[in-house]
Parts: C-alpha cells; structure tokens; sequence
C-alpha cells in the first residue's frame, strides 16, 4: 500500500490548519489552550480524509486524551473501505514555545502503511540523533559522551570545539550537559521542541550536529520518520521511570526488550513513510505562521521516503480576495 498524492496534499492540509490555530494564541501564555486548538483543528481535518486512520503516536490515553488518542480511529472511511493507514501526531510540538512567543513550535506528523511505526508509550526515551554524515559512526548511547562526541567530530571533519550539541534543559541533563562541557564542544540549550532539534541535526547548514538527552519516546518515533526520510539516525532507549511507566511499557509486550539499542528502522520501519512539519512560531527550517490583512501564510516541510522527495511549501492562504497579498 502507497499514500497517494491526494492523501499527501491532505496531510499538508492537516499540519496547516493546526499550526493556524496554534498562532492565533502565540504569547498568550495559554500553554493548555495553544494544545487544544491545534488537536481540535487536526482532528477535524484528519477526519475528512478518505482513508481508514488509526492514530499510533498522539496525545495519550484514551482515559487521559479526548482527542487524537491512542487508538482512536480517524478519516472519513471504515476498516476496508479505503487505505488503512498508522498515524502519528504532536499537533503542537513546542507548547511552551508557542504560548510564550518563542522559535521553534511546530505542528507534526508521520505516517505509514500499518505496522509501520512503533507504539512507543507515553515514557522517556534517551536519544541521541544525528544527521546523515554521522550515521554509520560508532556511536553508542553506553559509551561516554566524549568518546560519542569525538566520533561524531571525526565524521564531520572537525576538532570536537567547533561541535554544537542540542540539549533539553532539564535538572536531569545536569551530568550529560557538564560532560559535554568538559569535553569541548558548544551547547545549545532548549526549553522545549527536541523533535523539531532533531530534524535540524540531520539539515545541513543549520550548525547543530547532535541531540543529546532524555525526551518522550512518542516524539523519537516521529523524529525516527524523519530520519528515514533525510537519511540521519537516532540511537534510543526505552527509559521508563516509576511503575505507571513501567506497566506502560507491559501492556504493550516491550518489556522483555526494554534495555534494546533502537535506531530509525526500529521506532519507523514502514516502507510508505510520509512526514509532515508546519511551523507555527518559525524556526532554522520553517518559518512561522504569518498573517496579514486578506489570509495568511504557512511554511510546511513535507516529505516522503518511498518517492524520494524533500519538499518546503510555502504557501498563501487567501480569505479575502479584495484584500492585496504580501510575497515577502
């Protein structure tokens, strides 16, 4: 089974429509509220689609998520009507971002053929992602951050001092943050947005070489889609903490295999992978939702593994045609 082209173009549609909503509430503080719209407005859409969606990655479980959760099935077509196709969704990566003006918030999806991307638990999950020049080196989330730090410098070419590495900044990352100080190499500190970090690594001319830390496992198996699609990796571990994460990670049969090295094929091993980023409040790769008198404008990174193709849509969006449109 292949996403065809009007799936694609709907899918675009899709992360729009959740970045709009998302921007009309940009540094309104409403971290809660920015969510909600932007689920609200992706949910409404997904469910005109003509296919038979299921979402795999989305806002939680069914008893915690209204909308967009775990199992819910969405688009506008039954089981054997139309293409079944595994949906993973953060309708706003980056709610802090968004509610308090900052770069970086998207809205995101992956999808697949069913099977194609792993039920990953609402846990953390260490990662560290690189782009396509450091793929094959050896690095390996056991071994000490300046040996990884010294591969990943030996792969680009360059002394570990001239490295930037993406860290959350979290008490938890005060050991892996003084190491990578230790060794040399520069940090680039983010309050949120590690999925839209991780993309930028495997983008070259953006300067940011890795991601390094402990994240949400649902965001690695959407940063995993991408990788495939621009060629990078993600080395992760399932990290569960306390016993509701632990019976999480039973329920769903991972537990025999919970200390497993993942890398991209594990968390994304579809053949039919379809990624799709809008901005929301801008960032290296994608600007922001920009409105103006008659409409607005949207930034969307759209790509898709099995055709090859890496597209940046810009595209304006018209609501008053009496009104002049801005192409800056």
């Amino acid at each position: 089974m292949t996403i065809d082209s009007a799936l694609e173009l709907g899918f675009v549609r899709v992360t729009e429509l959740a970045a709009v909503a998302a921007a009309h509430t940009m540094g309104l503080g409403d971290r809660k509220g920015s969510d909600r719209v932007a689920v609200e407005a992706m949910r409404e859409e997904l469910g005109k689609m003509p296919m038979a969606g299921r979402v795999v990655i989305g806002e939680g479980e069914r008893d915690k998520a209204p909308m967009l959760y775990v199992g819910e099935e969405v688009g506008g077509l039954k089981e054997g009507e139309g293409p079944m196709i595994d949906i993973a969704v953060d309708p706003l990566e980056g709610t802090n971002l968004c509610a308090t003006g900052e770069p970086g918030a998207i809205a995101v999806l992956a999808a697949s053929e069913t099977g194609g991307l792993l039920h990953a638990p609402d846990i953390y999950m260490d990662k560290i992602v690189v782009g396509p020049t450091a793929r094959k080196a050896p690095i390996h989330l056991d071994a000490p951050v300046s040996e990884n730090l010294r591969h990943l410098a030996d792969a680009f070419g360059r002394e570990i001092n001239e490295l930037t590495i993406v860290v959350l900044e979290r008490e938890r990352h005060e050991r892996l943050i003084a190491d990578i100080r230790q060794a040399g190499a520069r940090i680039r500190l983010i309050g949120d947005g590690d999925l839209s970090a991780g993309i930028a690594a495997a983008v070259r001319g953006t300067e940011i070489h890795a991601v390094m830390g402990i994240g949400g496992a649902p965001e690695g198996v959407i940063t995993a889609a991408a990788m495939r699609c621009l060629g990078g990796e993600i080395f992760a571990r399932l990290k569960p903490i306390g016993d509701d994460q632990k019976q999480r990670v039973a329920d769903l049969g991972l537990s025999e295999n919970i200390d497993a090295l993942l890398t991209r094929e594990d968390l994304a091993p579809g053949n039919n992978l379809l990624f799709c980023s809008t901005g929301v409040t801008g960032g290296q790769l994608q600007r922001g939702v920009r409105f103006f008198g008659g409409g607005y404008r949207t930034s969307t990174l759209f790509m898709v593994l099995h055709r090859k193709i890496i597209r940046f849509i810009d595209t304006i969006h018209r609501q008053d045609l009496e009104s002049s449109v801005i192409f800056q």
